[in-house]
């Protein structure tokens, strides 16, 4: 969904997706996504409002912006609401729907990252042999040994 990819984008917390087409509801669908901070939730709401307007999709009305501790943007079949954390515990919003599936549609993809080592450059051996050596000298100095 672009929805949940825009959030994550933008390193939202917990992204679910609520498939609410089984009961009678607004909408067909509800994601829900966390930031940590109100300037997070701002950028969230919107880079979703931003990639829905560059795909040619309407966001019909957004609710809560100024505030920032719950966005809500109606994109017709679709409802997005990105919560502060804190907010986001204390209406707990999709136990509200216990019965209806939920997705969690970014955990699965996501590949872990690899940490590529690249060799020293040659002046950086060197230097790190020169501190060692210091290192080795000042330790024999410490401890009343001869210096070599």
């Amino acid at each position: 969904m672009a929805i949940a990819r825009a959030a994550s984008d933008k390193k939202a917390l917990d992204i679910v997706t609520l498939d609410m087409r089984r009961i009678p509801s607004v909408s067909d669908y509800f994601v829900i996504a966390s930031g940590s901070s109100t300037t997070q939730v701002r950028a969230i709401s919107d880079n979703i409002a931003d990639i829905l307007k560059e795909k040619g999709e309407r966001v019909w009305h957004i609710e809560g912006a100024g505030e920032a501790l719950w966005v809500l943007l109606d994109c017709g079949d679709v409802i997005a609401h990105v919560f502060l954390e804190e907010t986001r515990r204390f209406y707990a919003l999709e136990e509200l729907w216990g019965s209806v599936p939920k997705k969690r549609p970014l955990e699965a993809k996501a590949k872990p990252r690899v940490k590529v080592r690249r060799k020293p450059k040659k002046s950086a051996k060197k230097a790190a042999g020169k501190k060692k050596r210091q290192n080795v000298l000042w330790r024999n100095r410490k401890r009343g040994r001869p210096i070599s």
